[in-house]
């Protein structure tokens, strides 16, 4: 039990006056209570001084101030005796205001702790935030800003009960990826008790984790949890940055997220979260944003880093250090290159997988984690960090291969053991499929089927050479980051005017098709086209080589009526529909999964198209005539139909035969000898085959459609 002064959170045994701050330790950063008390530590390497700020139990009054006494190799530290968990402190900072020089310096701001583990306060647009003059930028303006900026609270670390429970470890070659939003994807299913929608407990409940379990997810990709803060553009214009790639705090969870039911905090409620997905076999990825701050551009506030140690912290242009590099679009970029800052991604890493049980990472424009003084380096300090990392080298990492800044475009280019998000899967498997319908007799930039097999065999162009392997290509054709698979085959245009920008935002080159109609029709040539794209694409995403990334909504048919850049919209727009979900999609999502678990018809290996001793190529090319598919015609930009025989599938028993026909017309296929059953068919609604012959026959293959057939002894049954 604690007794309480002025709220400060003090033990039982302390005085009623506050205590003197003692030198402390300068390791581990933060604040860590340690049964006796708090000690402190803060990172500034060009401060002159440091000071810990005590609030509140509400954070909205100070009520003692003490300079940190000790100095260690650029760390400020104190120890507080008879502290304990639940105290709220901010930070001070004193040096010099010297925008030229990089510093920026305001003992006026109080300041948000880099390794705050729990942030008190909702976050308001203020004048006070700013350090710099809004009219004269180079001037300082002092009003404190105590009652209204964001404060820390200590936590108790380890307390939680994981009642045994460890996570999967689901190998690469099994991992389905499933990128959801935690408020989106459960805030309209009516299979919820309404306070649990949109939440942490949302998503750990029993008919979310149902619906991961019935399509076949190993893996749930969660986009940004961590404390984030809306733009102030934004705000102005009475939006949120729903999406949440805009982190202030790498510790701390976002509590607009948590439900607060039977009185749980945050981090104890999504902690039970991921305690349920790993009772049910389902992994946790963090979507992570370790490349830019809140703190935006010069123009932005002095919340946390930017008045700590500007200099320190973000990248600043060598001839003009007043502003900053922006590799990002997001106003600065965080400077890894710094030791400090390196231990600080490393250490909120190592957190949120020791602590919190996380599964692994998805970074947000990882180029800028691979920047050094010359650009992108596949062996920059981060990587070489976490290869050697006893925690971080064993979970999974998973790179958005770019940033905005120069060489920042690196698909293919991370070390060995990275997954990709391999933009070139999505493009080319768009342009084969779709811009094949709507050009049906025209050629169309990379639509070949040598582009179709090179992607669908885990663009070995860009990894085979790298001797990396076919699983770290993360193969998707719709991620959260533009129009959804339904919008994809509804719309030509971007719709997005409710984000306010006048329908800029957003990307315009989408390689989509409305199928005749632009949004909504209830034209059954117009649906039965849209059905059929849908269903090739979903098929060739999670059954190529590689590792499969599906986006939260696309195996029902979501729809964000044609907004393509929706991180502004926390309303039905991104929230699935659950009451109008397509059963039928599900199934078929479903049951495409069902065939990779049993089949995988790649296995994580670069095949040859050697022979066996028996003559069986462990992969080889068909044209329809049954030909070898060979020389020029893989590039016939009008010939759109081929077969691919896997002689040694990933775990199927016997060869498999995919059969592709992006044509808009249905083709008779030649089969190889043997005996065949087909096991799936996207023609279909539900993908439900029931073909099974003798080959050297034609096989009825229909427009716009992928085939799946398995030779006798696959031993395979379908559900």
């Amino acid at each position: 039990m604690n007794s309480r002064f002025a709220g400060y959170i003090l033990s039982d045994d302390q005085s009623d006056e506050h205590p003197a701050l003692q030198p402390g330790l300068p390791w581990p950063m933060g604040a860590h209570w340690d049964g006796q008390g708090v000690n402190f530590a803060v990172f500034s390497a060009n401060a002159q001084a440091m000071e810990l700020c005590l609030f509140n139990e509400d954070g909205t009054q100070e009520v003692a101030r003490y300079r940190l006494p000790a100095h260690t190799s650029d760390v400020w530290h104190g120890y507080l005796p008879g502290a304990a968990p639940g105290l709220v402190y901010g930070l001070r900072a004193y040096g010099p205001w010297r925008p030229d020089r990089g510093q920026r310096f305001d003992a006026s701001k109080v300041l948000l702790d880099p390794y705050a583990r729990e942030v008190v306060g909702d976050f308001v647009w203020r004048e006070e935030h700013f350090a710099a003059d809004r009219e004269h930028p180079l001037h300082m303006d002092t009003h404190d800003n105590a009652a209204f900026a964001l404060k820390a609270r200590v936590v108790r670390e380890g307390d939680f009960d994981w009642a045994g429970v460890t996570p999967p470890h689901t190998p690469l070659a099994d991992t389905v990826i499933y990128e959801l939003h935690v408020k989106g994807f459960s805030k309209l299913s009516e299979k919820l008790p309404p306070e649990l929608r949109g939440t942490y407990a949302g998503l750990g409940h029993a008919a979310s984790i149902a619906h991961l379990q019935r399509l076949g997810i190993t893996t749930v990709s969660l986009l940004p949890v961590h404390f984030p803060v809306d733009e102030e553009r934004l705000n102005r214009m009475g939006l949120v940055n729903y999406w949440g790639y805009n982190t202030l705090a790498f510790f701390a969870l976002n509590p607009r997220l948590a439900s607060g039911h039977q009185g749980l905090s945050p981090r104890d409620e999504f902690r039970q979260m991921v305690k349920a997905l790993h009772t049910a076999g389902i992994e946790v990825l963090l979507d992570v944003v370790y490349n830019h701050t809140a703190e935006s551009d010069e123009t932005g506030p002095n919340l946390s880093f930017r008045g700590l140690d500007n200099a320190s912290y973000y990248r600043l242009p060598p001839d003009d250090r007043a502003h900053y590099e922006n590799h990002t679009g997001c106003g600065n970029t965080v400077d890894i290159r710094q030791p400090r800052v390196l231990q600080l991604v490393m250490d909120s890493l190592r957190y949120w997988v020791g602590e919190m049980h996380v599964d692994g990472f998805r970074f947000d424009l990882a180029s800028v984690l691979g920047r050094g003084d010359n650009g992108f380096e596949r062996n920059a300090a981060f990587f070489t960090a976490v290869a050697q990392d006893p925690v971080l080298s064993r979970v999974k990492m998973i790179a958005e291969p770019w940033d905005i800044g120069p060489g920042g475009y690196q698909v293919g280019g991370f070390p060995r053991g990275w997954l990709e998000w391999n933009d070139h899967f999505r493009d080319h498997m768009r342009s084969f499929w779709v811009q094949s319908a709507a050009h049906p007799s025209q050629p169309v930039d990379g639509a070949t089927r040598g582009a179709f097999a090179l992607r669908l065999c885990a663009s070995s162009d860009l990894y085979q050479p790298r001797q990396r392997a076919p699983a770290e290509s993360v193969n998707y054709v719709v991620s959260h980051d533009g129009f959804t698979l339904a919008d994809l085959l509804s719309y030509n245009e971007r719709h997005n005017l409710a984000n306010g920008e006048d329908n800029r935002d957003g990307h315009g080159h989408n390689l989509s098709f409305n199928c005749g109609v632009e949004g909504p029709s209830d034209d059954p040539a117009v649906l039965t086209l849209r059905g059929r794209l849908q269903r090739a694409l979903l098929a060739t995403a999670l059954l190529a080589q590689g590792t499969p990334m599906l986006c939260a909504g696309d195996e029902l048919g979501h729809t964000q009526g044609g907004n393509n850049n929706p991180y502004c919209q926390d309303n039905p727009t991104t929230w699935i529909d659950w009451p109008k979900a397509d059963d039928d999609l599900i199934a078929f999502t479903a049951r495409v999964l069902w065939l990779r678990r049993q089949a995988l018809p790649f296995g994580n290996r670069w095949y040859s198209g050697l022979t066996d001793a028996l003559g069986l190529h462990d992969l080889a090319w068909m044209q329809r005539d049954g030909a070898p598919l060979q020389g020029g015609a893989w590039d016939d930009p009008l010939e759109r139909v081929l077969g691919c025989l896997i002689g040694r599938p990933g775990r199927a028993g016997a060869p498999l035969l995919l059969l592709v026909n992006a044509d808009a017309e249905d083709h008779g296929f030649m089969l190889p000898a043997g005996v065949w059953q087909a096991m799936l068919d996207t023609s279909q609604a539900t993908g439900r085959a029931d073909w099974y012959g003798q080959g050297e026959t034609r096989f009825p293959l229909r427009a716009h459609s992928l085939v799946v057939l398995a030779a006798a002894g696959a031993d395979l049954d379908p559900p």
